[in-house]
């Protein structure tokens, strides 16, 4: 069944810096969420720019092998963006320019981890707090590489400093190629309602790209997000877990107004036996499996049976395991 109404269609070319985009749709940088597999799944189905995982710009410069991983390319994910964090301007900026000979396409600075560790750090959403510091992290990493540097930000730290539109002026004064926002504070993490307004009031702010973020989860909601924000491209972050096609029935609904059902279940089965193999490549068996239980839930969810099937998936340990399990659904 599919509904039609014509005039929904939202179309609209992105470019950042001297990268161009073939959708306006933008998988967010989730950490422990988009890596390798999951962005070449959601770059199949229409997804404009993927996004890494958050990598530590002190763990590159004290080269941690885990971050190897994080950074890992391929060919087929491009255009690609990588996102540092980190608080010293002089080891971002650094650390931008030691990796820049690396796959990636743009550099994403994190100013919207809301995550406690990080954020007790002075890292992440705290350096929202800190206009002066955010302007030099951003002017130094812009001057050190020559691929385009954006910044992904919050609504504010919390209710009484609610500061995007300042935070994006600078951004941009600093040379960064586009900001994305997300309409939450630091405080409300991802409850709550995401405040579209302040996208709109960024986007009127500034003339760089503006990409909105918050609560997209439904072809209707980034078309509407692009009509009442007026941005550049729409950020999926979590409802994409699950459903990297939720990038193919936005673009569907933006060119035709058509709302398209999701896959059917063997559709889905496949994906997620495609995804477990891939993962299993990238990571060999036991972390691969253990790395998709998470995926399979969110897959899952809305199954028959689906609070059974969750712990039977909580228990799986290879491959064959999982086939079994997905071929008696």
């Amino acid at each position: 069944m599919t509904e039609k109404k014509p005039g929904t269609a939202t179309s609209k070319t992105l470019s950042i810096g001297n990268v161009k985009l073939d959708s306006p749709l933008i998988l967010a940088p989730m950490a422990g969420v988009s890596d390798l597999p999951f962005r070449v799944l959601c770059k199949e189905q229409g997804a404009g720019l993927v996004c890494t995982e958050m990598v530590s710009a002190k763990a590159i410069l004290y080269k941690n092998k885990n971050t190897e991983s994080l950074m890992e390319i391929d060919s087929s994910e491009h255009p690609v963006s990588l996102q540092l964090f980190g608080s010293d301007p002089d080891v971002i900026s650094e650390i931008a320019a030691r990796i820049e000979d690396q796959p990636f396409d743009i550099l994403d600075i994190n100013m919207g981890c809301p995550v406690p560790k990080v954020v007790n750090n002075h890292e992440g959403s705290a350096l929202m707090k800190d206009p002066k510091l955010v302007r030099e992290i951003i002017s130094k990493t812009a001057r050190a590489i020559k691929k385009p540097v954006t910044v992904k930000f919050r609504r504010g730290f919390d209710e009484d400093h609610i500061n995007a539109v300042e935070i994006a002026k600078i951004a941009q004064d600093s040379g960064a190629a586009a900001v994305a926002v997300h309409g939450r504070t630091r405080e409300q993490y991802y409850t709550g309602t995401a405040d579209w307004e302040i996208i709109r009031k960024v986007k009127e702010a500034v003339s760089i790209p503006v990409i909105g973020n918050g609560d997209v989860d439904s072809p209707k909601k980034a078309v509407q997000m692009m009509q009442q924000t007026g941005c550049d491209g729409v950020m999926i972050a979590r409802a994409a877990q699950g459903d990297p096609w939720i990038f193919s029935r936005i673009l569907h609904y933006m060119k035709t107004g058509e709302l398209l059902e999701g896959p059917s279940k063997e559709e889905a089965i496949g994906i997620m036996l495609r995804h477990a193999r891939m993962q299993l490549e990238h990571k060999g068996e036991y972390w691969g499996i253990r790395e998709m239980r998470k995926h399979i839930s969110w897959y899952t969810a809305g199954f028959p049976h689906s609070a059974k099937l969750r712990r039977e998936i909580n228990e799986i340990e290879t491959y064959q395991e999982l086939e079994d399990l997905l071929s008696n659904l």
